[in-house]
């Protein structure tokens, strides 16, 4: 079992429980080169890898200048480490994400958050992983990107999360968390009903309730795409039903794509 342990506190969580779970793990540290003295970070793991007894690899990447630089150093994360590996994303994680994609736009893909497999933590706050290392006696690295409030994500974190406690007068983190897991079940099954769609039969899609016909066409749209991590938008969505309504003949997906409708099937050219 390979754990992504970054030696904060809540991938050190992740190490340790899943060592005293009996788990044969590997610990695996990532170094983006982005800040000074970042490649000693990996002895931090390296000692709590020997500590709990599990194995320990290091790995580097070069993110390289540029915006966006969180999405990119995430990217290049994961193509150094293993496609099963396991990560220790908490509720908190959840929360923040939720509400970053509702700011975007996102429809429900994107609020039910992330998606709960390779990531044990989702049931976890991240006060209890900071609690758990106390308790071991381990010293996390503390990560000063963590407490930019230029980075939207931590704007969220810091300010977002507490004013909406303030005027909940609850833990707000919890309560979204909770409609993650209930969205992505409402997710599952829609993903479920509109596999049984042809998104190239124009005659199918007509038919189908609309909520399930989007589905089976941003499935299709974002096949073959060039980022397929992202589906197209809704105006593309949108656009693409017009043309199986027969409303227009053909439409541009981006990407130099275009959704063509001939003897009612719907092709993608170039």
């Amino acid at each position: 079992m390979s754990c992504a342990v970054s030696g904060g506190p809540d991938s050190l969580a992740l190490l340790v429980l899943a060592c005293e779970a009996g788990c044969d793990v590997t610990a695996i540290h990532v170094d983006h080169g982005l800040r000074d003295g970042s490649a000693c970070e990996a002895e931090v793991v390296a000692r709590a890898a020997k500590q709990f007894g599990a194995q320990f690899e290091a790995r580097a990447v070069e993110v390289g200048v540029g915006p966006n630089v969180e999405a990119r150093a995430r990217a290049a994360r994961y193509r150094v480490l293993p496609p099963d590996v396991l990560t220790g994303h908490t509720a908190d994680d959840q929360a923040e994400t939720v509400l970053l994609n509702l700011m975007r736009g996102a429809g429900l893909d994107g609020l039910r958050g992330i998606p709960a497999d390779r990531r044990p933590l989702l049931g976890l706050r991240r006060s209890e992983t900071r609690a758990l290392c106390t308790a071991l006696g381990l010293d996390p690295v503390v990560d000063p990107t963590n407490d930019d409030r230029s980075l939207r994500r931590n704007r969220v974190r810091h300010e977002l999360l507490s004013l909406l406690d303030e005027l909940a007068a609850r833990d707000v983190a919890l309560v979204v968390a909770r409609q993650s897991e209930l969205l992505a079940d409402d997710a599952a099954l829609l993903d479920a009903l509109s596999e049984a769609i042809d998104p190239t039969d124009v005659k199918a899609l007509r038919a189908a309730p609309v909520p399930l016909a989007r589905r089976a066409l941003r499935r299709w749209l974002r096949c073959g795409s060039d980022d397929e991590r992202h589906p197209p938008d809704a105006a593309t969505i949108e656009r693409a039903l017009a043309v199986a309504r027969g409303d227009a003949t053909s439409t541009d997906l981006g990407g130099g794509r275009r959704l063509v409708r001939s003897r009612g099937r719907l092709t993608i050219t170039p």
